[in-house]
């Protein structure tokens, strides 16, 4: 079992990764996610959880299922 800290560290990592990959900006990722920059940047920090809603947000903006995200974040 993940305590919560390391999944909002593993999600935050796996986030960047993707995120990258795309060769997109926090900003960029954020606004397509509609999210604030701010608040994207502290998830991908791991520094706070983001809800269910936010996941599946920032997955359709990195053009993936929310399913898909979580595996690849192996969570």
């Amino acid at each position: 079992m993940h305590s919560a800290k390391k999944v909002q560290r593993v999600l935050g990592e796996a986030f960047r990764a993707e995120r990258k990959a795309l060769g997109l900006s926090q900003e960029q990722l954020a606004e397509a996610a509609g999210i604030s920059r701010n608040y994207y940047g502290s998830v991908e920090r791991g520094e706070k959880m983001p809800s269910a809603l936010t996941v599946l947000q920032i997955a359709e903006a990195l053009k993936l299922t929310g399913a898909e995200l979580l595996a690849r974040a192996k969570v």
